[in-house]
């Protein structure tokens, strides 16, 4: 692509973002999302192969879907109670309706099933503009709505952590595995999200550094499914060392930073007398930890199988930049001793 063309897109994609996060009119919220949108299409369908055309069209259909039913459910509450700003809505059906499309927009169970499709389509560069910064638009309305129906976000947090656990297991392909990792964490955040919009904050701060290292580990092993994983120790062996302290810092073992949200956000439930609820969300967060370990089993604890396809690629140099890793890794392994400090740059 035309790198003239390629930075106007990526202008406009961060425009559309930003007009999201400044807005308090339903209208301009409804404008930033979809230039948001509009923007991000190119770029998904820039290599013309087949899958990517077909993932970009799934892609388009699910967020206009999403756009007119926010729309429509913003409309509606004008109507009802004279109201367009984010923070006023107080009627309870276009409230549930705009959860419902900002879940659809963001790929939260049940309305998620397009994600691991749509992400199995792209190269791991475009997979990680949508699994991280076509978060932050959604999420910021969430945060500003302060949504006041706690059964819907419940029910939407939790079938999110169970399937996004469950569909994981039986994947090889490592897009899909991180897909149904996202509808994982995704579930994480939206349960706490009514309770503490500061802690929403703080696990979507860790969401993205962690998926960014993962995503860019991949990228530079050029690992799309796990039998390659089990020949990347040729490419980089200290790399392939520290991968599966990553996998399992998205799994949430401590002393790691996945830790961190995980532990807090089940203290909050527990304070808010919820405990069968903590109990469930720690209960399916080990069905996502089965996948993160199955994954650096077949990365460190595997040799490769000695036939054709899995024989040991050649060391060509790569042109991937490494400091992004680096940093995010770093921040992916180190973070959880600065849990206070967060805290209170959050809350401040």
């Amino acid at each position: 692509m035309n790198p003239y063309v390629l930075s106007t897109l990526l202008f406009g994609l961060g425009l559309g973002t930003t007009i999201t996060f400044a807005s308090s009119h339903w209208l301009l919220a409804w404008m930033g999302l979809e230039m948001n949108t509009l923007a991000i299409i190119p770029i998904m369908a820039q290599h013309h192969h087949p899958r990517a055309v077909e993932a970009t069209t799934k892609y388009f259909l699910t967020q206009a879907t999403a756009a007119a039913m926010l729309l429509f459910a913003s409309t509606t509450n004008a109507w009802l109670t004279g109201q367009w700003d984010i923070q006023q809505m107080t009627h309870p059906f276009p409230s549930t309706i705009i959860i419902l499309a900002l879940a659809l927009k963001i790929g939260l169970a049940p309305v998620h099933s397009w994600l691991p499709e749509v992400l199995q389509g792209f190269d791991l560069t475009t997979g990680l503009i949508l699994s991280t910064w076509q978060k932050l638009a959604p999420f910021a309305l969430l945060l500003q709505m302060q949504p006041a129906e706690p059964t819907l976000l419940i029910i939407l947090g939790l079938s999110s952590t169970l399937i996004g656990g469950w569909g994981g297991l039986n994947q090889t392909q490592l897009r899909k595995v991180l897909a149904y990792s996202s509808i994982a964490h995704l579930g994480w955040m939206i349960l706490i999200l009514q309770f503490s919009p500061t802690l929403t904050l703080l696990a979507l701060l860790t969401y993205l550094i962690m998926t960014s290292s993962t995503f860019l580990t991949f990228k530079l092993n050029k690992s799309t499914n796990i039998n390659s994983l089990s020949i990347s120790w040729t490419k980089s062996p200290a790399l392939t060392c520290l991968t599966p302290l990553i996998l399992l810092s998205l799994g949430g073992l401590p002393p790691l930073t996945g830790f961190m949200p995980k532990w807090l956000i089940l203290q909050e439930l527990t304070k808010q007398e919820l405990p069968c609820t903590a109990t469930l969300a720690a209960l399916t967060a080990l069905l996502s930890l089965y996948f993160y370990l199955r994954l650096s089993y077949a990365m460190t604890l595997t040799m490769a199988p000695n036939n054709l396809m899995g024989t040991t690629p050649w060391r060509l140099y790569h042109t991937q930049l490494t400091l992004p890793l680096a940093i995010s890794t770093v921040l992916t392994l180190l973070l959880l001793p600065l849990t206070p400090l967060m805290l209170a740059l959050l809350n401040s």
